[in-house]
């Protein structure tokens, strides 16, 4: 007698959780290495700070808007097909990077390229597959589990490509990143969903009706707006505080070990603020984020800098630093539930990006007009006390649906 079993999917939760937290390392990692090459790069080429930060203030915003469509392409056919494609873009742009002369070339290879890349390949693909095969009362953790090894890649690939640059030179530590970010083929693998089981179980809904709703809602809104200024914050300091260290008669070893100190923080921040927001209003945990954020910032501006005030100053941020990730995917899940959570997030990070570009853009500018980071510092403090403010005003209740299945 023939024995009929039905192949059993080993793409379960956890699979796709350890997958998706291994991606992020990976993709995280190599995106906050960046201002590492500020220095070198900017003296090698002859080309001004504004200059380099505004190809990766560029990568940042095509990172942001890119993501709304990635993020329809993933609902819609499939996340791993978009990692895929995400991972060859990256690879490339890298190359490409490597040889870049000029401003313009920057620009369309760090900039374009890089950031389309990591549109494909960032926290929307994966928190939209979370999302749906996490139950519930889970995501925020699932999410947070994410986000902290996403922190981890930065505690370990930051010291990576410092020493690549270190004992290789910029150019040859850019084209090895090239073929580490490969590492994302075999993984992406994981996020197969079965589209056709989802279209059944989950409300109907088209992505325009879903967008339209979305953007109608005041909350998603004043989500949106507030993580604007996380964009805002985070790259600005992922960026120009290596070089703003060096500014201050400091070694570049020291603003390698600060922003490394930021990821490996961040991995107990993310997955803390994550499990924290299954358990508590997202909101009023986002605001408390936000203004102790600032606080932060404020102490570190008005404290007499040493290397002791560095690494107080990262550890502290480290563990905010992504911790509104989770809880703003979570949040947006929770209130229009899981079946555009890509599409949705994406749209979030466009906003989250574009005060990216803000934030490395006007951190050159400012530094290039008045030598000094100390109206960026102060004008980083401020946002973040608006932010605190923009989401306390979000109505957390669920959407209710007709559907019996609506998450």
């Amino acid at each position: 007698m023939t024995a009929i079993t039905e192949k059993k999917n080993w793409r379960t939760p956890a699979v796709v959780i350890a997958c998706g937290g291994l991606a992020m390392t990976i993709v995280l990692g190599t995106r906050h290495g960046f201002g590492l090459y500020l220095q070198p790069m900017t003296l090698d080429l002859g080309i001004s700070r504004e200059v380099f930060s505004f190809a990766i203030a560029l990568q940042n915003l095509f990172y942001g808007f890119s993501q709304p469509l990635t993020g329809m392409i993933a609902d819609k056919f499939g996340a791993a097909r978009v990692m895929a494609a995400g991972t060859i873009a990256y690879a490339i742009g890298l190359v490409l990077m490597s040889h870049s002369t000029t401003g313009m070339e920057l620009n369309l290879s760090a900039g374009l390229l890089i950031g389309t890349a990591m549109g494909c390949c960032g926290f929307s693909t994966v928190y939209g597959v979370i999302g749906r095969v996490v139950p519930a009362e889970k995501r925020s953790t699932a999410m947070g589990i994410v986000g902290a090894a996403g922190s981890l890649g930065q505690f370990l690939m930051l010291p990576y490509g410092q020493l690549l640059i270190n004992h290789l030179g910029w150019q040859q530590a850019l084209l090895i990143l090239a073929i580490t970010v490969l590492l994302l083929l075999p993984l992406s693998t994981a996020l197969v969903e079965d589209k056709k089981a989802q279209a059944q179980a989950l409300f109907k809904q088209s992505i325009p009706a879903a967008l339209r709703e979305a953007f109608s809602h005041r909350g998603f809104v004043l989500m949106c707006l507030a993580y604007t200024v996380c964009g805002f914050q985070l790259l600005f300091v992922s960026v120009h505080f290596p070089a703003y260290l060096i500014d201050q008669k400091m070694t570049p070893a020291t603003g390698m070990i600060a922003l490394a100190l930021i990821g490996l923080f961040n991995t107990f921040g993310s997955y803390t603020w994550g499990w924290l927001g299954g358990r508590h209003s997202k909101k009023y945990l986002l605001a408390t984020l936000y203004f102790t954020r600032a606080m932060v910032v404020m102490a570190f501006v008005m404290t007499p800098l040493s290397s002791m005030t560095v690494y107080l100053f990262s550890a502290a941020l480290g563990f905010l630093w992504l911790g509104t990730a989770p809880i703003t995917s979570a949040l947006i899940a929770q209130i229009f539930g899981a079946r555009y959570l890509s599409t949705l997030s994406g749209c979030a990070f466009m906003f989250h990006q574009t005060g990216s570009f803000l934030g490395v853009w006007l951190g050159g500018r400012i530094f290039d007009t008045t030598g000094s980071y100390t109206l960026m510092w102060w004008i980083t403090i401020i946002a973040g006390f608006v932010a605190a403010l923009l989401v306390l005003p979000v109505d957390e209740r669920q959407i209710p649906r007709t559907a019996s299945v609506t998450a």
